[in-house]
């Protein structure tokens, strides 16, 4: 296990599970949001449980100041970090006609530019040294026309998927952590009550089952990691799927 990770979108959901796994296994963690109070509390309850180090680093990864400065920390060749997990993210309405505009532009700076600009000053550092890992989590729904959350999604599995042949063998891998509903508050924040999401309870998984399955998946150097059987199964059959029945299956829950 490399020695030190950063996460972004740590300060709940799957970034946070992410932080916590990682502690568990020894690494010290950066952890990344925009809400510093957030990231207070789940680095103390990190070093209360686990005794590593927790860097806490707000930013806002939609401008330009938070992206520098999180490079910045990934290029610091003083304090260098083995593991990226891109995981900041949100989503929004499937009705892209009806959305703001600006949210929709919010919602690419922040799955594509901070994904891709992240990566850039991840790789760097650690291909001088020949080896690292990164893990961009994106979704099942880039297997599925849903909206432009699926279309940035499947941009991150693309890229990743690229990014793993061309430097998995100088030492560096890139995992698409690719999960379907997850039970974290990423629909809370949404604006969606629990239990209104409209997928049925088998549909669901449990964050600390998704996070331990895309650990494995990036330590074995799989290019994409569809956490669940069930997952897996749903991808394989909607990628045979006309695009007209595929669309209609994909607005099925928010």
């Amino acid at each position: 296990m490399p020695k030190t990770a950063l996460i972004t979108g740590a300060s709940s959901g799957l970034g946070a599970e992410f932080a916590r796994q990682l502690a568990a296994r020894g690494a010290d963690v950066v952890l990344v949001a925009r809400d510093r109070a957030a990231l207070d509390d789940i680095a103390e309850r990190i070093r209360s449980d686990h005794r590593v180090q927790v860097e806490v680093l707000p930013a806002d990864l939609v401008t330009t100041e938070g992206l520098d400065a999180v490079a910045a920390r990934l290029t610091d060749p003083t304090r260098p970090i083995g593991v990226l997990v891109n995981n900041a993210g949100f989503g929004l309405d499937l009705d892209f006609a009806r959305n703001d505009i600006a949210d929709e532009e919010r919602h690419l700076d922040l799955h594509v530019r901070a994904t891709m600009r992240l990566t850039h000053a991840a790789l760097g550092a650690m291909l001088e040294r020949g080896r690292g890992r990164i893990l961009n989590v994106a979704s099942v729904a880039a297997f599925l026309p849903r909206g432009t959350y699926g279309a940035v999604k499947m941009w991150i599995v693309s890229f990743s998927r690229w990014a793993n042949a061309e430097y998995a063998a100088r030492g560096v891998t890139t995992t698409a952590v690719c999960p379907g509903f997850t039970h974290t508050n990423f629909h809370e924040r949404m604006g969606l009550a629990p239990g209104k999401e409209g997928i049925p309870g088998p549909m669901w998984l449990d964050a600390r089952d998704v996070v331990a399955e895309a650990l494995s998946d990036a330590a074995r150097g799989k290019p994409v990691s569809i956490p669940s059987t069930r997952y897996k199964v749903l991808v394989a059959v909607a990628r045979l799927l006309p695009n007209g029945l595929a669309t209609r299956l994909a607005k099925t829950g928010r």
